[in-house]
């Protein structure tokens, strides 16, 4: 049966869209194996990548498609706020207008760092205050300390559930099996 040749990147995209529409039939785990054998077979997500995802965070986080996938993963589990959260600040960080930067900062505090704020990450007293105080002239760094902070319960919490998840173990799996053949 002929396959009909579609980009990696596209695949993703569709697949962030299958999760933010309710009304597709399926679940998370069955969309993802389908996809990563389509882009197994296009040499997208392949079975090396997949494992070395297992080494750290910081390797997941730094593929592309391991990126897309914890995130997909984190969404389906409700608790996409910190990555979401930890990628905006990364985005921030880049920033090089303060008028721009100054802007940014305010939706982020506002949607994440406040109390009861519609997407707010789990920190400590202390360290919401100081980033309020830093607020008043914000520069590149600061949500620096959140950031870790989050960084740090990624990689101690969502983390290690992914990869023992059957999604993970489930899509591991079926790349090593179209390695085999």
């Amino acid at each position: 049966m002929p396959s009909i040749d579609v980009s990696p990147q596209r695949e993703l995209q569709n697949l962030n869209m299958d999760l933010d529409n309710k009304k597709r039939g399926g679940n998370l785990k069955s969309r993802l194996q389908c996809r990563s054998s389509q882009d197994a077979n296009n040499e997208g997500l392949c079975y090396e990548e997949m494992s070395q995802w297992s080494e750290s965070l910081e390797r997941l986080l730094s593929s592309k498609y391991g990126m897309k996938i914890f995130q997909a993963y984190l969404k389906s589990e409700f608790s996409d706020e910190n990555i979401e959260f930890w990628l905006v600040c990364e985005d921030y960080k880049k920033m090089k207008s303060s008028f721009r930067m100054s802007s940014r900062a305010k939706k982020i505090f506002k949607r994440y760092i406040q109390a009861e704020a519609p997407r707010e990450i789990n920190i400590d007293h202390n360290t919401r205050e100081l980033i309020r105080r830093n607020m008043k002239t914000p520069d590149s760094l600061c949500f620096d300390d959140a950031r870790r902070i989050v960084y740090g319960l990624m990689e101690k919490d969502s983390y290690p559930r992914f990869l023992r998840s059957d999604l993970y173990r489930d899509l591991l799996e079926s790349t090593s099996e179209s390695v085999q053949m």
